[in-house]
């Protein structure tokens, strides 16, 4: 699944492409990803004009003016999906659900697994309920150690679940949680409630490191995620310990463990990490 490095880097792609750029119209061939698409969303994007493109969390937000109504489009990647930048006549494929229409290109969503999102939010309603119950963002100036460590007061469960739980702080997926907690010394399957203050002061400049050199690295290509220019990210080269079970650990030379947690593979450095 795109995480928040992955959106980042999709959003700092499409704002110089698409601000300030007219929406001719937008194509729909599929009824629903993961909830439905806007049977009226051609005639509602037509004529507007983004002023912004935004990122919350793991959605994209393009800020929209002079349309019928100003707004803000919504789209979430889900498990498999991308946007790419393509030639307004180049034929769709099989899992291209949407493409956005302006004079120059086309922006194009592909999605295979069909989980992704696209929705259109008035301005002016209140906040749309998939943003309203978001928690905090990793790379904001209030995501310190001291919030954290408030923040998990009372939680009993593993820190590394407790990390990527977005209802507490967005878009930590399972590689960049596994990576951040190995860089501050933390075993995953730790309690939550159980880890020190000190240690969370660690722990959180080591997401906002491990998210900052993820984003500089254009994000992890783990399956089928690519820029909108095509490219892909390579983060996931150089990683400590995602994905390197029974390798040597690159601090120590310690074992790299691999457990389940929650239905997700979590990787660790028994050694370096307590």
């Amino acid at each position: 699944m795109p995480e928040l490095p992955e959106v980042e880097v999709c959003r700092r792609g499409l704002q110089p492409e698409v601000t300030g750029e007219l929406i001719l119209g937008a194509v729909v061939r599929s009824p629903r990803l993961r909830l439905p698409l806007p049977a009226t969303l051609g005639d509602t994007l037509a004529g507007q004009r983004v002023v912004a493109v935004r990122r919350r969390g793991k959605y994209l937000l393009l800020d929209c003016r002079g349309g019928i109504e100003d707004g803000c489009l919504i789209i979430h990647l889900g498990m498999s999906g991308s946007l790419r930048f393509v030639a307004n006549d180049k034929t769709p494929e099989k899992h291209d659900h949407v493409d956005i229409l302006f004079a120059r290109q086309t922006l194009r969503l592909s999605d295979p697994r069909r989980f992704g999102v696209v929705l259109w939010h008035a301005l002016g309603e209140a906040p749309h309920p998939l943003l309203a119950v978001l928690g905090i963002e990793p790379l904001a100036e209030e995501f310190t150690g001291d919030w954290l460590f408030a923040a998990t007061r009372g939680r009993a469960a593993p820190i590394k679940p407790v990390l990527m739980d977005s209802h507490l702080v967005v878009g930590i997926g399972n590689i960049y949680a596994a990576e951040s907690l190995f860089r501050a010394g933390i075993w995953p399957l730790r309690a939550a409630s159980r880890i020190s203050r000190e240690r969370y002061r660690r722990l959180a400049p080591a997401i906002r490191q491990t998210l900052a050199d993820a984003i500089a690295a254009g994000g992890s290509s783990i399956r089928n995620y690519v820029h909108s220019d095509g490219g892909a990210g390579c983060f996931q080269v150089d990683c400590a310990v995602y994905g390197r079970a029974g390798e040597p650990c690159r601090r120590c030379g310690g074992v790299i463990r691999q457990v389940r947690q929650g239905g997700r593979s979590t990787f660790y450095c028994p050694s370096c990490q307590h």
